[in-house]
């Protein structure tokens, strides 16, 4: 009788019972969007830095380049969809920046000794450095009329699903490349090695009909030069007349899958580290 009293309470024990990933990662998402928002200068700091590059630059470079076979347009017009993806991609940085600072401050920690799937975890931080990115992008699109550019319906349907496209690949290689990481630092020596060249290899700069052998080839396996091929055929078709839009989409949206699915296994895998 002792034997099965002492062994009754155990029959009564719950387990931690595991939610759905839904719940979970709509957390996380708003998380995101709330924290985002309240830091005000994070917010300026984004739009106003590729603006202000955007138009310096662009003004710069305004008589002495012709941007070749990307079009005869002006420097200001060309370099427009490459700075809608360099806000797109600093707000990427930043969003997944402050996973190692969730890390640090124990935040992490207590997500992953939850009841929750890690998949959760992915698709919540996912989606809100993505939505950040994307309503931003998007948001950049109202400086068309500067550049003469006044896009219809359609094209700015399909600018907009780029964007999105865009910053969901670019926040998804970011967590892939943040998860593993303990300190910022670490983290921007990665964003200077990897993702910076990446957007400058885009053909948001100059077109890859002007660049040298070489570096041709490297721009045409950018996966990001189709999305930012993308971009500028949706507001410039006139001018690039020679782009397959279903093809940058296409290459796009497996960039997207192959991103996801690369942050998914990297957050998935068991270490001994806590936070792996």
């Amino acid at each position: 009788m002792a034997t099965i009293a002492a062994t009754a309470p155990a029959q009564h024990v719950q387990q931690p019972r595991k939610v759905g990933i839904w719940i979970p990662a709509y957390t996380l998402w708003l998380r995101e969007i709330v924290r985002f928002y309240r830091q005000k200068a994070r917010v300026v700091g984004v739009i106003a830095s590729p603006l202000l590059f955007w138009f310096v630059l662009g003004s710069g470079f305004a008589h002495s380049f012709r941007s070749g076979g990307a079009g005869s347009g002006h420097y200001l017009e060309y370099f427009f969809p490459g700075a809608v993806v360099m806000i797109v991609l600093f707000t990427a940085i930043f969003s997944m920046m402050s996973l190692i600072q969730d890390r640090n401050e124990g935040f992490l920690l207590s997500v992953l000794a939850a009841p929750v799937s890690r998949s959760s975890i992915v698709l919540g931080k996912v989606l809100g450095g993505a939505t950040l990115a994307a309503i931003q992008g998007i948001v950049f699109l109202v400086f068309t009329p500067l550049i003469g550019v006044h896009p219809d319906l359609s094209a700015i349907a399909i600018s907009i699903a780029t964007i999105i496209l865009i910053s969901f690949e670019l926040t998804a290689l970011g967590l892939a490349i943040a998860w593993p990481m303990d300190s910022p630092q670490a983290f921007h020596a990665i964003v200077n090695l990897i993702l910076l060249p990446l957007w400058m290899l885009s053909g948001a700069l100059f077109p890859a009909s002007g660049a040298s052998g070489w570096l041709r080839i490297l721009m045409r396996l950018n996966p990001l030069t189709y999305g930012v091929d993308a971009l500028r055929l949706a507001l410039f078709p006139a001018q690039h007349a020679g782009l397959s839009l279903t093809t940058n989409l296409t290459v796009t949206i497996g960039f997207c899958a192959l991103t996801f699915a690369a942050s998914w296994a990297i957050v998935n895998r068991r270490t001994n580290k806590p936070a792996a």
